[in-house]
């Protein structure tokens, strides 16, 4: 049984090559992962332009002005934003600006409109203002041939509205993974059809799915599958076909009517390992055909959940060339205390606050999903461990 950093070295040692390089526009790359480093083009700000709706000055004529001696200047040209200023600006002037309107020649401050008196085509200052005062310098934010984006990272809205303002209109990032999800079981139902005796509604696909989009994958929903080792070689066979990824729920485990480890070696896949010293989701298997990559998720939905976060999350990131594969995560304050009596990590499922305590979602089995729904962390607890309620924790986050 492999303990959880040598599974994801093992899973990523077999990932020998990122997904291929595509071009897309723009407003399509949100979370998407660069292919490239991202070269400014241009400078940002473009040229020296105003801060603030008000008028720019030449410092050295106002630069005596006060309640008791105000200074007067006459309004010589009007500059809105998106035009030039071709007028230099002489001595005793000054000239109406907008924000982002391009500073005149001669000018060097920008005093805001609230802090004079306009009079007609003449304004009078109280106070003189600091040279450069609410002046935009050129490339003050971005120089024109710097990194701003690197190879690597996933592009944030921020980061999209960084490429907008540069004029970029398209980026290339890596190809999102093609990911199948496949159900195992007799008892399952879909969802909306009339529950028999016996079965249960199966649930694991559409939060499979969720995960999936969320580290940048396209997920690929399959039918249920009975069990039945021919159904599930059938199953595994069209969903390898189909997609770069596949990730099954249920039938890893030891049962009779386990079929996946079975049919997966019928394709003539390789098992490079099964289970995983963590709790939830020990029997976890993680198998490669053609290059492609199977991982087979235990059946209980808190235990596929877990599992996929700490396994499959970041070996789709790490498809897509991502140098960051973690989940977000920070320090809290535990609410109370938090036990594991077994010999496993137990990553318990726990609601961190707006104050920073974190506390036990509900009932920590790996069936219950209404103690899933109510978590929007995890808490690796060591085996035969306890922490204290008032102790720091590290969290990490999902939601």
């Amino acid at each position: 049984m492999l303990q959880l950093e040598e599974a994801r070295a093992r899973i990523f040692t077999a990932i020998t090559a990122a997904l291929s390089p595509e071009n897309v526009p723009l407003i399509d790359t949100a979370s998407r992962i660069l292919s490239q480093d991202l070269v400014a083009p241009i400078d940002l700000p473009l040229f020296d332009n105003s801060a603030m709706d008000g008028y720019a000055v030449r410092c050295e004529d106002v630069k005596s002005a006060s309640d008791k001696q105000p200074v007067s200047l006459k309004i010589s040209a009007h500059v809105p934003a998106g035009s030039q200023a071709l007028t230099a600006i002489k001595p005793g002037e000054c000239a109406r600006v907008f924000t982002g309107s391009p500073l005149p020649a001669g000018t060097d401050a920008v005093v805001m409109q609230e802090d004079m008196r306009v009079e007609g085509s003449v304004v009078t200052l109280h106070e003189a203002p600091k040279p450069w005062e609410n002046v935009r310098f050129r490339g003050e934010d971005v120089k024109a041939g710097t990194v701003v984006l690197r190879k690597g990272e996933r592009i944030s809205v921020g980061a999209i509205g960084l490429a907008g303002a540069l004029g970029i209109a398209s980026i290339s990032v890596h190809r999102q993974p093609i990911v199948g999800v496949l159900a195992t079981g007799d008892e399952l139902q879909e969802a909306g059809e009339p529950l028999r005796a016996g079965h249960i509604y199966e649930s694991n696909r559409a939060m499979l799915a969720t995960i999936i989009r969320n580290a940048g994958g396209q997920p690929r929903v399959f039918p249920l599958v009975p069990d039945t080792l021919e159904s599930t070689r059938t199953a595994l066979q069209n969903a390898m076909g189909e997609c770069d990824v596949v990730i099954t729920s249920g039938g890893v485990s030891v049962g009779e009517l386990d079929f996946i480890k079975a049919a997966f070696e019928k394709l003539s896949g390789t098992l490079d390992f099964w289970r995983v010293a963590i709790r939830p989701g020990k029997p976890f298997l993680f198998g490669i055909l053609n290059g492609k990559h199977l991982f087979g998720l235990p059946g209980n939905p808190v235990s596929a959940f877990v599992t996929a976060l700490l396994l499959v999350r970041p070996a789709l990131l790490r498809l897509q060339a991502a140098t960051d594969v973690e989940l977000p995560s920070h320090l809290a304050i535990a609410a109370e205390s938090f036990v594991n009596k077994g010999d496993r990590r137990h990553f318990m499922r726990v609601r961190v606050d707006n104050d920073g305590h974190v506390h036990l979602a509900g009932v920590q089995a790996s069936h219950a999903v209404g103690s899933l729904s109510a978590a929007n962390a995890l808490v690796d607890v060591p085996p035969h461990a306890v922490i204290e309620a008032g102790r720091q924790v590290r969290v990490l986050r999902f939601a």
